[in-house]
């Protein structure tokens, strides 16, 4: 009995140490993959990746239905969450074009500054650039979420640095949302939920006005 006391023990601590081994948003990637094969993608599909500003996006591939687009947004994640993950949540849909939001959840971090922030962008520009060295990305800046309204000077400054290092890259445009959600140099309440981080339909106004025109539209 004492032996199968410590065959148990020894189990169940193997288990619990495979379990917090897992990395972060495993098991939400894992929905992701087990959904596509559901349910198959569309062939080249243009792809929005990021934060959760990109899955709660609710509307996204009906808004830009004509355009054939696909969300796998992340919630909560940071920039190199993303990167992790490209293998799963980016290469296998072979995109035509892709729009990625993502960096405003490194803010809070006190270890993370803008530079930082701006270093991270680059190895997951650069490590999608890898495999799809001709897919046009768009870069949505960070936006200026009130509840994060200290972070500013970090979010300005990443913002600079992305914006400078996009415009020496080929095919990669820098989408200022930043500007317009800002009124006489403050953050802008009412394009939010309650939570003062996450937008309301006036917010993504904002983002669809600013993406769409960048749109391509499907092969014949």
């Amino acid at each position: 009995m004492k032996k199968i006391s410590i065959l148990l023990c020894c189990f169940a601590y193997i288990t619990l140490a495979n379990a917090q081994e897992k990395p972060r948003f495993w098991d939400d990637v894992q929905t992701i993959k087990k959904y596509d094969k559901m349910y198959a993608p569309p062939a080249n599909p243009i792809l929005f990746i990021g934060s959760s500003s990109i899955r709660k996006w609710d509307d996204l591939e009906r808004t830009f239905a004509p355009y054939v687009v696909m969300n796998r947004g992340i919630g909560g994640a940071v920039t190199n969450d993303i990167t992790y993950y490209l293998n799963d949540i980016v290469f296998p849909y072979n995109p035509r074009q892709i729009f990625i939001f993502v960096g405003e959840n490194d803010l809070p971090d006190s270890a993370t500054n803008g530079d930082s922030i701006f270093a991270r962008t680059k190895v997951l520009l650069n490590s999608i650039r890898e495999k799809l060295p001709e897919v046009p990305i768009g870069y949505i800046s960070l936006k200026p979420s009130p509840v994060r309204d200290q972070f500013r000077p970090k979010a300005i400054r990443a913002n600079a640095l992305i914006k400078e290092w996009v415009a020496t890259q080929k095919n990669v445009t820098f989408i200022d949302i930043f500007t317009p959600m800002m009124k006489d140099g403050n953050s802008r309440p009412e394009l939010f939920v309650k939570d003062m981080l996450h937008m309301n339909s006036l917010g993504y106004a904002i983002w669809r006005a600013a993406v769409e025109p960048l749109l391509l539209k499907p092969a014949k």
